[in-house]
């Protein structure tokens, strides 16, 4: 079965055709800030039994689908790795080769939430930058709304195209619905962001159950302080997923942590837009879990 592409100014999930897959490969597919950052770390801590990486988490753990680097040297220095490989990406999973030797893990945060991250990432973003690393003319600056309410009401509203606008609300839940469907699948982990924010000793012994990871005796309280929010924050210069210098703090990456800005941030009629919205967009059983 074909592949769907996703194509974005600075994305394109075309780089996973052919991808050299190998046993244990780990990916993490998520919505952008959605928590990719803190899955990957979680991950990668695990693989590597420590809480500091032995080299930058961007470096070591690639967003195969972004255009700031070229695919054969992503691939190459995935290729160069002899340990258990994590690879991001923020492509739904239908647009990702399904293959049997790797596991795929999602990551779901309330939309609201994301949405919130996402209004204060924006401004975080050396766009000038990252168009140099991708090739192509800086664009006209698009306006922004004045307010966080005014954007996020705007984000609820916007009827766009999942496949061309992957952080709208029609892109979120198409993400989210797709994992969703083959949450049967063996090799197929959905994670709730909210679990991870009420029990990280619990979410990641079961990701480590999951995943065949074996932990060394009196490591594991520090790999679970290490992957706090305050721990993730302390590292943020080797965890910030910024390599190249695409962001112009590393710190103002890891903002806040919590769940619930996007419920606090919108009245009553809001909300209830957004309940209707999401109603049509996502199945009824997905958004009890999600919304919990």
């Amino acid at each position: 079965m074909s592949l769907r592409r996703y194509v974005s100014h600075d994305e394109d999930s075309a780089r996973w055709e052919n991808f050299p897959f190998r046993a244990g490969d780990i990916i993490v597919s998520t919505r952008s800030k959605h928590g990719t950052t803190w899955m990957q770390a979680i991950l990668l801590m695990l693989i590597h039994q420590r809480p500091e990486l032995p080299v930058q988490l961007a470096e070591l753990s690639p967003w195969l689908d972004h255009l700031v680097e070229p695919r054969d040297t992503v691939v190459a220095r995935l290729a160069a790795q002899n340990h258990r490989r994590v690879i991001k990406t923020h492509t739904p999973l239908d647009g990702v080769p399904l293959d049997s030797r790797a596991t795929y893990v999602v990551v779901a945060r309330h939309p609201l939430d994301g949405a919130v991250s996402l209004y204060h990432h924006h401004s975080n973003i050396d766009r000038a930058r990252m168009h140099q690393l991708i090739g192509t003319p800086v664009p006209a600056q698009a306006a922004v709304p004045a307010s966080l309410d005014e954007w996020l009401r705007h984000w609820i509203d916007r009827d766009a195209d999942p496949v061309e606008q992957l952080d709208s609300l029609p892109g979120v839940m198409w993400h989210l619905s797709d994992a969703w469907s083959r949450r049967s699948q063996g090799n197929v982990v959905l994670v709730h962001f909210d679990d991870l924010l009420a029990d990280l000793h619990g979410q990641m012994r079961r990701l480590a159950g999951l995943l065949d990871i074996d932990t060394l005796p009196g490591r594991w309280d520090e790999l679970v302080e290490a992957a706090t929010f305050d721990g993730m924050r302390a590292r943020a210069d080797e965890r910030a997923p910024d390599r190249l210098g695409v962001l112009r703090d590393p710190h103002a990456f890891f903002r806040n942590g919590v769940s619930g800005d996007g419920a606090r941030a919108l009245d009553r009629d809001a909300l209830a837009r957004y309940q209707a919205r999401a109603a049509a967009l996502a199945p009824p059983r997905l958004l009890e879990w999600l919304h919990r």
